[in-house]
C-alpha cells in the first residue's frame, strides 16, 4: 500500500537529537530495557502456572511473529520521525485518534516507572540483607510481609532505586544509558548463567528442567496464549513508547532487522535462563510441588529465599541472584525514565535536567502511594486491588493492548507498509517483510482485542486468569 503521509520535519528533528554511538550501544540499551523484572520475576512464575514447556513454545512463536512486528514498527517510526511517541504520532497528522495514540504510548511509562521502582526497591532490600549475611531472616515466612508493611523502610529502598535511575538519565544517552548498559548487561548474562548452572545441577532439578523445556500439549489452554501474549508485551518493552524513543536515537545506517533479531535472542535467552534458575531449583526443593511453583509473584521474594537456604551457601547464592535481578530491574527502569523524560522535554520544550526532575517528582509521588498501599494505606483499595496492583492492571492489562492497537492503526491507515519497508530497507534486507505485513494487518489487531477483552473479563470475575 502506497502512502504519501510523510512525517513533519522528521530529518530536522532527528538530527538535533543525541544518538547511540553504534549498534552495540543501541542493542544493549534496548536489550536492557527488555530484560528486566518481566524476564526474571514474571516469566518463570507465568511459565510454571501455564504449563511450563507449552507456555515457552507459545511464547517463542508469538515473540518471533507478533513481537518482531511490533518492535520493527515502533523502531522504524521512531527513527523515521526522530521523535518520542507523542511527536511520532503527531508527525503524521492532527487527527484526534493520532494524538490519543501518541499520548497513551507516552503515559504508560510514566505510570509504570513509579510502581516498577517500588518492586526494584524490594530487590535493593534483599541484596542488602543477603550481603550482610541475613539469609536465615529472609527465608522466614513473615520477612517479606513485614518488610513491605514497614512504609519507612520500603520507602527508603524505593527512593534509592529510582534515584539511581535518575542519575543515569541525567548523564545522557551515551554517557548514561549506553555506558551503564555496556557494563551491566554482560555482568547480568554472566550471573544468570552461573545461577542457572548451579540450579540445574541440584539433586532432583532435572525434572524441573523437563517441565520447563518439554512441551506437554495437555497443559495447553486459551489462557496459555493470553498469558504468553501479555508477558511478551511486558518482556519486550512493547507498547510503552520506549522503542519509539530509542528508535529516534538510532542512526540511519543501523540495521533495524538485525538489531531486532539480536534483541529477540538476548531477551529470550535471559527469560529461558531465568526459568532454568528458578523452576528446577523449586522442583529440587519441593519435589515438584505444583502449588509452590504456581505461587505467582511471591515465588521470587518468599519461595526462592527458602530454596536458597536449603541449598547451603545461601548468602552467596542469594547475593548473586538478587544482584543480577537488581541489574535487570535497573536497566528497564532507565528505559522507562528515558522515555518519560524525552516526552516531557519535547512536548514542553524543557531541557533534559528539568524534564528528568519532573519525572523524578511524579515517580516519587506515585511510587510513595504504592509503597504506602502495603503499609499505612493498606486499607485503600481500587476496584478491590491494592494501589500497586491497580497501576499494574491499568497499564499492562488495559492500556498496553490499546497502545499497541493504535500502533497497528498508525502503520495500516496512515504511514503505510511501503513507508515502513522503505525506512527498514535503508539499512536492512527486511527478510521477514511478508510475515510483518500479515501479522501487523490481520493477526496483531485480533489478538490485541482478545487480550483486552480477557483482561476486562478477568477483572470482573467472569474468567479466571
Amino acid at each position: 500500500m502506497e502512502n504519501n503521509n510523510q512525517p513533519a520535519k522528521a530529518q530536522d528533528t532527528g538530527n538535533q537529537k543525541t544518538t547511540f554511538s553504534g549498534n552495540l550501544g543501541y542493542i544493549l540499551a534496548v536489550a536492557g530495557s527488555a530484560v528486566g523484572l518481566g524476564n526474571i520475576w514474571r516469566f518463570p512464575y507465568l511459565a510454571a502456572k501455564y504449563g511450563g514447556g507449552i507456555f515457552l513454545l507459545v511464547y517463542l512463536i508469538l515473540m518471533l511473529t507478533f513481537g518482531y512486528a511490533m518492535i520493527v514498527s515502533e523502531t522504524a517510526i521512531g527513527r523515521m520521525t526522530g521523535k518520542s511517541p507523542v511527536g511520532a504520532f503527531q508527525s503524521f497528522g492532527s487527527q484526534k485518534w493520532l494524538k490519543f495514540g501518541g499520548w497513551i504510548n507516552a503515559i504508560i511509562p510514566i505510570l509504570i516507572l513509579p510502581y516498577y521502582s517500588v518492586i526494584g526497591g524490594w530487590v535493593v532490600k534483599y541484596v542488602y540483607e543477603y550481603l550482610r549475611g541475613n539469609s536465615s531472616g529472609i527465608s522466614n515466612d513473615t520477612f517479606f510481609g513485614e518488610f513491605i508493611g514497614n512504609s519507612l523502610t520500603s520507602e527508603i529502598c524505593f527512593a534509592a532505586f529510582v534515584l539511581a535511575a535518575f542519575f543515569v538519565i541525567v548523564a545522557g544517552v551515551k554517557n548514561g544509558i549506553e555506558a551503564v548498559s555496556k557494563i551491566i548487561m554482560p555482568a547480568l548474562v554472566i550471573l544468570a548463567i552461573v545461577t542457572a548452572v548451579y540450579s540445574i545441577t541440584c539433586p532432583g532439578a532435572l525434572e524441573g528442567v523437563k517441565y520447563f523445556l518439554v512441551p506437554n500439549f495437555q497443559d495447553f489452554s486459551i489462557m496459555t496464549v493470553v498469558a504468553a501474549m501479555g508477558q511478551m508485551f511486558y518482556s519486550l518493552s512493547l507498547a510503552m513508547g520506549i522503542l519509539y524513543t530509542y528508535g529516534s536515537y538510532l542512526k540511519k545506517e543501523s540495521d533495524i532487522e538485525k538489531n531486532t533479531t539480536e534483541v529477540e535472542i538476548f531477551d529470550t535467552g535471559i527469560a529461558i535462563l531465568a526459568g532454568l534458575m528458578i523452576i528446577p531449583a523449586v522442583f529440587a526443593f519441593t519435589g515438584g510441588d505444583m502449588a509452590t511453583l504456581k505461587a505467582g509473584p511471591s515465588l521470587m521474594f518468599i519461595t526462592l529465599p527458602k530454596v536458597f537456604e536449603s541449598m547451603g551457601m545461601a548468602n552467596v547464592i542469594g547475593s548473586v541472584f538478587f544482584i543480577m535481578v537488581l541489574f535487570a530491574a535497573l536497566t528497564s527502569a532507565i528505559s522507562l525514565f528515558e522515555t518519560s523524560t524525552a516526552t516531557i522535554s519535547e512536548e514542553l520544550g524543557l531541557n533534559r535536567m528539568l524534564s528528568s526532575l519532573i519525572v523524578l517528582g511524579v515517580s516519587l509521588i506515585l511510587g510513595t502511594a504504592s509503597v504506602f498501599g502495603y503499609g499505612i494505606w493498606s486499607f485503600v483499595e481500587i476496584f478491590g486491588m491494592q494501589i500497586l496492583d491497580f497501576f499494574d492492571f491499568l497499564t499492562n492489562s488495559l492500556m498496553m493492548p490499546v497502545s499497541a492497537f493504535f500502533t497497528c492503526l498508525l502503520v495500516i491507515k496512515v504511514v503505510g507498509f511501503d513507508e515502513i519497508a522503505k525506512e527498514v530497507k535503508l539499512s536492512s534486507k527486511f527478510r521477514r517483510q511478508p510475515m510483518y505485513y500479515v501479522v501487523t494487518k490481520y493477526i496483531a489487531p485480533f489478538f490485541l482485542l482478545i487480550i483486552l477483552a480477557s483482561s476486562i473479563a478477568g477483572a470482573l470475575g467472569l474468567i479466571t486468569i
